[in-house]
């Protein structure tokens, strides 16, 4: 398999996404936290990306994409096969931007992102087990619409980039930042971007033991497809990682570790009873990995868990 080249997503695009989508974006806080610090003995700040009007990260890449679109495509409209946030981001930009959305959703798909994509007024169809067969739905039926992958569109690398250009300004003196793994393009735009600015920085990715697709592509060289099992961290079971964000993150990535369920929820109960937040698991992975007994215990850095 031919993988793109890691400079298919470069600094310059995370530079334009931040300038084209600032208007739209909230920029979350970065705070300290006073409790996990102490349990995990490291400096430990939080990318509060919760903050953001639809409650995750991919807003950022979801506007990124949808203002790099020409005249055409925006008149069309585009479609996306999610099982919740990617879904909510695009079509809450989409309707922001004049743009028709049409998302495919698996049968598992949480019923109050569902029926809030219907709110904000996207076409929504539910078809597949999982986000695989949702994808192939959208592909063969909506193929006269731009398809935007959530995690492996060079526009959605690039928008999730400005996660790290933020956090560098929040907290410059950063050794090292956590990041959850599902189909890598998170990881991708945030290492990009930080290592670009500050390369001493260490970049470390945490993924779900049950859904470990990211570390079997840097076992086999290139994405390949991996069995999904239930997990706690559901927005980062994603079967195969996508190609472009795979050939960014390998080239600008130090580490990647995995974490069990035992630990996911623990990090979820951890930052319930610290800080007050209510995060899902796939959020919560990069504390997990950092907990008391976990493979990032006692990290001896001052570390941004997302």
């Amino acid at each position: 398999m031919k993988l793109p080249s890691y400079d298919c997503v470069r600094f310059e695009h995370v530079a334009a996404a931040m300038h084209r989508i600032r208007g739209g974006i909230v920029r979350t806080s970065c705070q300290r936290s006073h409790w996990l610090s102490e349990i995990t003995g490291s400096h430990v700040h939080f990318k509060l990306e919760q903050q953001q009007f639809t409650g995750s990260f991919k807003e950022r890449g979801a506007r990124n994409a949808l203002l790099s679109l020409d005249g055409e495509a925006r008149r069309r409209g585009v479609v996306a096969a999610s099982a919740g946030n990617h879904a909510l981001a695009l079509t809450w930009h989409g309707v922001q931007l004049g743009i028709p959305v049409t998302v495919v959703m698996p049968t598992v798909a949480p019923m109050a992102k569902v029926d809030k994509c219907r709110l904000f007024g996207a076409n929504v169809v539910i078809h597949g087990a999982h986000i695989g067969e949702s994808k192939q739905h959208a592909l063969e039926v909506y193929g006269d619409l731009r398809y935007i992958n959530g995690y492996d569109d060079p526009e959605i690398i690039a928008g999730t980039g400005t996660l790290g250009m933020e956090m560098l300004e929040q907290v410059p003196d950063c050794d090292a930042v956590v990041v959850p793994v599902g189909g890598g393009g998170l990881i991708a735009g945030i290492a990009l971007a930080m290592k670009t600015m500050q390369p001493g920085l260490r970049v470390i990715g945490v993924e779900p033991k049950r859904c470990a697709s990211y570390s079997a592509a840097l076992e086999a060289g290139h994405p390949v497809p991996v069995a999904v099992m239930p997990t706690l961290a559901d927005g980062l079971a994603v079967p195969q990682v996508g190609a472009h964000a795979f050939a960014v993150a390998r080239h600008w990535v130090d580490e990647i570790v995995t974490v069990d369920e035992a630990a996911v929820a623990l990090a979820v109960l951890r930052l319930l009873e610290g800080e007050k937040m209510v995060v899902e698991g796939g959020g919560a992975a990069g504390l997990a990995a950092m907990l008391p007994g976990g493979p990032l215990d006692r990290l001896d850095l001052k570390v941004r868990a997302i």
